[in-house]
């Protein structure tokens, strides 16, 4: 098949879920004899490890950047012969009329809940409520990566959802130097990891670590792309305790889900979070935000803490740093869990099946 994915920032995977899903599918589908484009926001090569790489212009501002991007992939895609067209995120949904106008069937993710994120004001609102619409109406297939999500399009829109997964798993390989160059120990740091947004609670998560006596240094691995005032705010709690590099990729990425004592996922909007699914299988000991979507993944292979109305963090940190029986028992739970549910293989199976029911 020769099939296409949009509405992502592109590969490699530099920033988020949706481009890890888009590298980590596409080469597999390259490998079973398809040929596979990505449309991508930032110059490169024209390829990467055999998927094709469309770079295309896009308005740099929060609220147009990724809508302005996937319009433009949209109208160059009809050009290109595509069997099957899969779009990321259910922002994107308003292109999908265009390409099923040309009888090109398309699948969407529409990741989790979008519009309740509190970074949006009415209008990004409006726009994802717009999107699960157009979603609903237009595709060939609606794609969910959580029950939760599934059950939401079920009950709103009276459709029934494809559910595939997200996937996670590590290759065996040897760490890079980025413990070294942080100032820290392995199996001696807490570790966070998300786009510094509100509802991804990182202010949260750092003053709850700083209640903790004693805790080893917290590494808070992201960025605040668009929201300057909340990254300025994170900075001043920046110390030898509270550690910022940055967002990283990779190697360094996962050398630190690795060697992390504990694990901490504190987003309270979306669906399956491929952080936690990595955390878990890389050996991880994972503390989540109590909702019902990282109880879909996490089971009770992962444990769980409140922030509202009481906060709770702090607590099971203490609990978890004072007892290492416990924190051996959830990682082989979390491990065994993230193998059995969430390989790439199964996730590609999956994918595959649905393109070609689609054809």
């Amino acid at each position: 098949m020769k099939l296409a994915i949009l509405g992502t920032r592109g590969v490699p995977p530099r920033y988020g879920g949706f481009e890890t899903f888009a590298a980590e599918l596409g080469t597999r589908l390259i490998a079973r004899g398809h040929d596979v484009s990505v449309y991508c926001r930032d110059r490169g090569d024209a390829q990467w490890n055999g998927i094709h790489r469309i770079v295309l212009p896009s308005i740099g501002h929060k609220y147009f950047e990724t809508v302005t991007h996937s319009f433009f992939s949209s109208l160059d895609a009809l050009r290109r012969g595509f069997d099957a067209i899969l779009i990321c995120n259910a922002a994107n949904a308003f292109v999908i009329p265009l390409l099923r106008a040309r009888r090109i069937p398309v699948a969407i993710n529409v990741d989790g809940i979008e519009r309740k994120r509190r970074k949006w004001n009415a209008a990004g609102r409006a726009v994802y409520a717009i999107g699960e619409s157009f979603s609903a109406a237009f595709a060939s297939a609606v794609i969910a990566d959580a029950e939760v999500i599934a059950r939401y399009y079920r009950e709103n829109y009276a459709i029934e959802p494809v559910m595939i997964p997200y996937g996670a798993e590590f290759p065996a390989e040897n760490d890079t130097g980025v413990l070294q160059r942080l100032g820290i120990a392995a199996q001696n740091y807490v570790l966070y990891v998300s786009r510094f947004e509100p509802e991804n609670n990182p202010l949260e998560v750092v003053e709850a670590y700083e209640r903790v006596a004693g805790a080893p240094p917290l590494v808070m691995l992201g960025e605040a792309r668009y929201d300057k005032q909340l990254g300025a705010e994170l900075q001043r709690h920046a110390s030898d305790r509270v550690i910022f590099p940055g967002a990283l990729y990779g190697g360094d990425y996962r050398t630190l889900q690795r060697n992390a004592l504990i694990y901490i996922q504190a987003t309270e909007v979306g669906g399956t979070h491929p952080a936690l699914i990595e955390a878990m299988a890389s050996n991880g000991c994972v503390l989540a935000h109590d909702t019902p979507e990282n109880r879909e993944v996490g089971g009770d292979a992962v444990g769980y803490f409140t922030l509202r109305p009481v906060e709770t963090l702090s607590r099971a940190l203490t609990e978890w740093l004072a007892s290492p029986a416990l924190r051996k028992a959830q990682v082989l739970q979390a491990r065994q869990r993230a193998a059995v549910r969430f390989g790439w293989e199964r996730v590609t199976d999956a994918y595959e099946r649905l393109f070609l029911s689609l054809l």
